[in-house]
């Protein structure tokens, strides 16, 4: 099946509430590929590559995020799928 990759910033109450951690589960679960990580501006960012309804349902997620989050706005672009990403996993703060 076709492939896509999008990034996304996820803005709101975000660092601080394991975010990051359950992104890592969420991707996993749906076999979504790329990593999450703080920004230094207080969101979180993701690099998310899969099948389109897996991305889909990331973004949804990413909408709701974990229980403490409080999620605000999700912007996505398309980008470059990067075929040397393996798995889901978590990034230092940039």
């Amino acid at each position: 099946m076709k492939q896509i990759a999008r990034l996304l910033r996820i803005h709101g109450r975000v660092q601080g509430v394991c975010y990051r951690d359950c992104a890592v589960e969420e991707a996993m679960r749906l076999g979504v590929s790329g990593w999450v990580r703080n920004r230094r501006d207080g969101t979180v960012e993701a690099l998310i590559s899969g099948e389109p309804e897996a991305l889909l349902a990331f973004v949804d997620w990413a909408r709701n995020g974990p229980p403490a989050a409080e999620v605000s706005l999700v912007e996505m672009q398309e980008c470059v799928i990067d075929t040397s990403l393996q798995g889901f996993s978590r990034w230092p703060t940039a």
